[in-house]
């Protein structure tokens, strides 16, 4: 028996590797987002800075794992086999959950998800010990629900605060320095530069090395008995310092203000969320050796009252997690992608935004746009010339994705007041979150810059909208699953044990593909984007083009054959595939500002060109869509299948449109428009054969030899197929077009 247990503390570990593999790849965005989104320096760099406040963090960690005493469970009230289950449960949950986000790029909370992982595993476990037992026990005797209360709390708490102060000081911050910062920087730098890292020392000392090896009680109560000297004497010698720096030898002191709050950031990270990562495996392990210590003992009856002390965890262990995160660090894609969507919620430039609008985003913008014209109004205008003055963006490019998303200013000040609001919550013992804090802190700066403009605001709300949302799911759907999973294993024992296992290594297999699937689609889009300028548009226009017209014949012959003989999963197939081609041309048609804007003045009728190109495919599609959407509904909802008549009429349409749509993609990929004539006669000939069609179908209807729904979605048939043949020619034309003025150009 024991050598059953021994695997499953084995089985622990490698979760343990998992967790921290899919926990750094989601916490990462918490110290790498100003970083990054700045581009302070080059990401090798960035990395390695963050890299060493990972290790440090990790190595000076006093590694104090309460993962009983923090209240969420009473261990006394749980025996070693129930323990061993609820850390199981606890572990397969936060593996999936994590792994979850990170496919979605939605950054969330580990403390969060372990706490919840814990509560609902040992809820359900004891909801089991109760329904076995006549002793008339609660669950309130095995748990303590007010950690979870906290945490609720600590989510509203962050996003209030941590928003409020962010905009807040970003605004009094531009203010006074204005994007043109530099000038006002060669005086006041040292100053604002001495404020920011005191702050950033600060909070290290109190958040980030509060825990360390080295830090002793009488140290750490010198240093809080002391905090006005300490805080005193940091600024002015960091200010004396930083000045001198920057007068003699021209130092960027705003990029050693980002690299040092992202290396304080980093080590507090391992410091203190290292152990939701390895704090359950190591409780599992301690476990473990106090059964064997008790040899002969029963484990279905053995109390974990031991569970009740602080767990010391040895170096080499937090050591070696720290180099696991290291290397996660620098290999992880997922953790890029969980950054990306933090840095994109608050750029300055334009772009594609992820997401889309809302009734209630619609409603804040429109609120505050009211609120902004009403209050305008007391305002004297010499104010608000002088103050918008200071929020004159600098001019660049709007569409220029290789450059900062925002600048070192902002970088700055994200990092000092999530460093000073983490560090003031400590010292108050306020419920506060190191991930709510970073993120709202950012999103509250980048409003105050002027970020969210009107272009973009209700959609960057909705994003903040969907991360605040993931926040309370992450605490829900942890603490359901755990529970769930929990009563699985209680039933199931081993035997359920190792079904999740399979399962979560499927599921994590699984959203890996997924992932890089996104990746290489969203690579190929952005490359095919960079690589458009004026010599190649025409090349790469005509590839677009051929590519989708022969897409469309082939869609087109699969629909019309799925159709007549009711083939559902093809219709399925291939309603999935016009619906991927849909998406593919519309982030073409919005990717065109951004071409248009790298076209040089000479060349700007391509743009044009280009434009027309991509409005036609597009209307393509949309006939297409029309086409296959209801005849998937009919063979779907089981209606009568068309008559041989009607059948015999669709595939002669479904042959001559075949051969239309290969005769001009012929010419467009040879770039010789030479059959124009035979290619509208052989138009004028289909369009001819839909009137006959349509006629043909009023007859029937007359006759009522065919249902209504068949004779409507006949008519439907005729009309977009119509439609199809229309927009084929005219993007024929186009083409024709663009190239006789780009052969003109060469000329």
């Amino acid at each position: 028996m024991e050598n059953i247990y021994l695997i499953l503390v084995i089985v622990l570990f490698f979760l343990a590797i998992s967790d921290l593999v899919v926990g750094v790849s989601n916490d990462a965005v918490n110290f790498l987002n100003s970083a990054i989104g700045s581009k302070v320096a080059s990401f090798k760099l960035v990395m390695f800075i963050a890299a060493l406040g990972v290790l440090v963090g990790a190595t000076f960690s006093g590694g104090m794992m309460e993962i009983a005493r923090s209240g969420i469970f009473n261990p006394e009230k749980f025996y070693f086999t129930d323990i061993m289950l609820i850390f199981l449960a606890v572990m397969i949950t936060d593996v999936i959950l994590l792994d979850t986000f990170n496919t979605l790029g939605l950054p969330t909370s580990t403390t969060v998800s372990i706490v919840f992982e814990l509560l609902g595993a040992s809820v359900g476990i004891a909801l089991m010990k109760i329904s076995n037992s006549a002793d008339g026990q609660t669950v309130s005797e095995f748990i303590n629900s007010g950690k979870a209360l906290a945490i609720i709390s600590g989510i509203l708490l962050s996003v209030v605060v941590a928003f409020s102060f962010g905009a807040l000081v970003q605004y009094i911050t531009r203010a006074i320095f204005s994007f043109n910062y530099e000038k006002r920087f060669r005086i006041f730098g040292g100053l604002f530069g001495g404020f920011a890292l005191t702050a950033i020392v600060y909070f290290m000392l109190i958040k980030g090395a509060k825990d360390a090896a080295f830090m002793t009680k009488d140290i750490y109560i010198w240093i809080t008995t002391h905090q006005t000297v300490i805080i005193f004497g940091s600024f002015v010698g960091f200010s004396v310092i930083l000045q001198l720096l920057h007068t003699f030898f021209n130092v960027n002191i705003l990029k050693i203000v980002v690299l040092s709050g992202t290396f304080a950031l980093a080590m507090a990270f391992a410091g203190n969320d290292l152990v939701n990562f390895i704090g359950v495996p190591l409780a599992g392990f301690e476990a473990y050796k106090t059964m064997l210590n008790n040899p002969g003992i029963n484990p279905d009856f053995f109390a974990m009252s031991s569970l009740r002390d602080a767990i010391q965890t040895p170096p080499l262990y937090l050591l070696i997690a720290g180099f696991i995160m290291v290397i996660t660090l620098y290999t992880s894609r997922k953790a890029k992608s969980v950054i990306k969507t933090s840095v994109d919620l608050g750029r300055q430039s334009e772009g594609e935004e992820r997401f889309g609008s809302s009734q209630l985003s619609r409603a804040i913008v429109r609120l505050s746009l009211n609120i902004s014209d009403s209050l305008g109004k007391f305002v004297p205008d010499n104010v608000k010339q002088r103050m918008s003055k200071q929020f004159v963006q600098l001019p660049h490019s709007k569409h220029d994705k290789t450059g900062p998303a925002f600048d070192l200013l902002r970088a700055s000040v994200n990092l000092v007041v999530a460093s000073a609001l983490i560090a003031l919550g400590t010292s108050l013992k306020l419920p506060l979150s190191t991930t709510y804090v970073t993120f709202m802190v950012a999103m509250g700066s980048s409003l105050s810059d002027g970020a969210w403009d009107r272009e973009s605001a209700v959609y960057r709300i909705t994003g903040v909208f969907s991360v605040i949302g993931g926040w309370f799911f992450t605490a829900l759907s942890a603490f359901l699953v755990s529970l769930g999973i929990a009563i699985l294993f209680y039933y199931g024992e081993f035997w359920a044990v190792g079904g999740m296992i399979l399962l979560s290594i499927f599921l994590v297999f699984r959203t890996h593909k997924m992932h890089l699937s996104k990746e290489k689609k969203d690579l190929e889009s952005s490359r095919e984007v960079e690589e458009i300028n004026n010599e190649n548009i025409l090349e790469i226009c005509s590839n677009s083009v051929s590519e989708i017209l022969n897409q469309t014949q082939f869609e087109y012959k699969r629909t019309i054959a799925g159709l007549t003989e009711e083939d559902i999963k093809s219709l399925k197939k291939t309603k999935k595939n016009i619906e991927k081609l849909s998406v593919k041309a519309k982030e073409k048609k919005n990717s065109v500002t951004i071409i248009i804007a790298k076209l040089k003045e000479d060349a700007l009728e391509s743009g044009h060109f280009y434009v027309q190109a991509l409005d036609y495919l597009r209307e393509i599609l949309h006939s297409l869509n029309f086409i296959v959407g209801p005849a998937y509904d009919h063979v779907d909802n089981n209606h009568k299948p068309f008559n041989v008549a009607q059948i015999n009429e669709i595939k002669i349409l479904s042959q001559n449109l075949g051969n239309f749509y290969t005769h001009i993609t012929a010419e467009i990929n040879e770039g010789r428009f030479i059959s124009q004539d035979q290619i509208v006669a052989e138009q004028q000939k289909i369009l001819n054969m839909i009137d006959l069609f349509r006629k043909n179908e009023v007859k029937r209807i007359k006759k009522e030899t065919s249902s209504t729904r068949n004779s409507l979605l006949l008519m439907n048939i005729l009309q977009e197929t119509k439609n199809l043949l229309l927009f084929g020619l005219n993007l024929y034309k186009a083409q024709r077009d663009f190239v006789t003025y780009y052969e003109s150009k060469k000329k």
